[in-house]
């Protein structure tokens, strides 16, 4: 690593961890909440939950960019900082939210101030050297996993005490990791490796016609795509079907989603780092993306528990292709705009998180009635096409990055 870089990474981590933290802390109560504000029913909650979930990714969507942007032109530290510290006093708000109005506003500001993934990942990127990163954005991802993992039990836990207790509790780990980033981080990005901030590159399309000049870059991120919209089908339907196809309780769902997002922090903070330095990023990113495929095969037909939990086991692996795929990204694009890079990756990644929930459900919805087919894994099949066309770009693109690379040398 690059002069301290360690202490900064390791604050980083920190303020993801606490990052991810709240926002998993949030999530078990967030129905109950809706229904006692809106007084309704769990059925109309659940609609609202979907448009507040759809506002948050569509937030995320649009402003990442603007946030990778603005870390580009005036620092990461700054940017990072501001932006959970203003997370803090939107928990805090939502914890004394009066109407549904006040939530949505609430949620829609969560979504900007949550871009501001794409600053803490360019600190990587301007502090630690491009054969070290894949291991520094794997932990970094082991950071967010965990910090999601422990949320949803410290909040479910909490909003036994009362519905909004788990907003304070956010709102106060926000304003600790702001705090401790005062005290320990310290700016990543030089002077002169600054940009000026233009609307015109500064937003979804921008960043994409940013990143389409670099073609190596450009099919990575569809590679991303495909392959977080696979993913979208755990993210979506896991709890209905669980409790569909094998009786799950919503305690069995949790521990099954925390058992997957432990592995998945495991492959990402520790495997990741390993692999890339023995077979290096390239051969990571290739062959961790083929475990997928047989882990959406048994979950498609799992008929089990054990067999979903042998998918969990098999699919981890996966963890590594993500972090692997932005350290071979950062390498191809100029110091002056990682923080637009990483916009643009955090932009696809919301894209996602939009289409994906409606499409997954939509497929579920159709095969777990009682007309027609019945085959509620039906979406785990979906998932299979989109990550097999995931894994013919990614070979396809390292293949011929390979070729003339080879070709330079000769």
């Amino acid at each position: 690593m690059r002069g301290n870089s360690a202490p900064i990474l390791a604050t980083v981590a920190f303020i993801v961890f606490v990052d991810m933290l709240g926002i998993g802390l949030i999530l078990p109560v967030m129905p109950r909440l809706i229904g006692e504000i809106a007084d309704t029913g769990l059925d109309h909650a659940a609609e609202i939950g979907g448009l507040l979930t759809f506002a948050y990714a569509g937030m995320q969507f649009l402003f990442a960019p603007i946030i990778g942007g603005l870390s580009d032109r005036f620092g990461r530290r700054p940017v990072l900082l501001t932006t959970l510290f203003l997370l803090a006093i939107d928990y805090a708000i939502m914890a004394l939210a009066p109407t549904l109005i006040w939530l949505v506003m609430g949620r829609i500001v969560s979504g900007i101030m949550g871009a501001s993934w794409a600053a803490a990942n360019s600190c990587v990127a301007d502090c630690v050297p491009a054969e070290r990163r894949g291991a520094a954005f794997g932990l970094l991802g082991g950071a967010g996993a965990a910090g999601f993992v422990l949320g949803p039990a410290i909040g479910g836990m909490a909003g036994e005490w009362g519905t909004r207790i788990p907003f304070v509790i956010a709102a106060c780990l926000a304003l600790a990791g702001t705090l401790a980033g005062l005290a320990l981080l310290k700016e990543t990005l030089p002077l002169n490796r600054r940009r000026a901030f233009t609307i015109a590159r500064a937003n979804p399309l921008g960043s994409m016609v940013q990143m389409a000049k670099t073609p190596f870059v450009a099919q990575c991120l569809i590679v991303a795509f495909f392959m977080q919209l696979a993913a979208q089908a755990q993210m979506s339907i896991w709890a209905f079907w669980g409790e569909l196809q094998f009786g799950w309780t919503p305690t069995i769902s949790g521990l099954t989603v925390s058992l997957y997002g432990v592995m998945i922090g495991i492959a990402q903070a520790v495997l990741t780092g390993k692999s890339i330095a023995r077979f290096g990023a390239s051969a990571t990113a290739r062959y961790s993306l083929l475990f997928g495929v047989p882990s959406y095969i048994l979950l498609a037909l799992a008929t089990s528990t054990p067999i979903v939990l042998a998918a969990i086991l098999v699919g981890m692996l996966t963890g590594m292709t993500f972090p692997a795929m932005q350290s071979l990204m950062t390498s191809r694009v100029s110091e002056d705009a990682q923080g637009e890079l990483q916009g643009a990756i955090a932009s696809v990644v919301s894209l996602t998180s939009i289409i994906g929930p409606v499409l997954m459900t939509q497929i579920f919805g159709h095969f777990a009635d009682q007309q027609g087919l019945y085959f509620p894994g039906a979406p785990y099949l979906l998932s299979i096409i989109l990550l097999t066309i995931a894994i013919v770009v990614l070979w396809r693109t390292l293949g011929r990055d390979q070729s003339a690379a080879l070709a330079a040398i000769e």
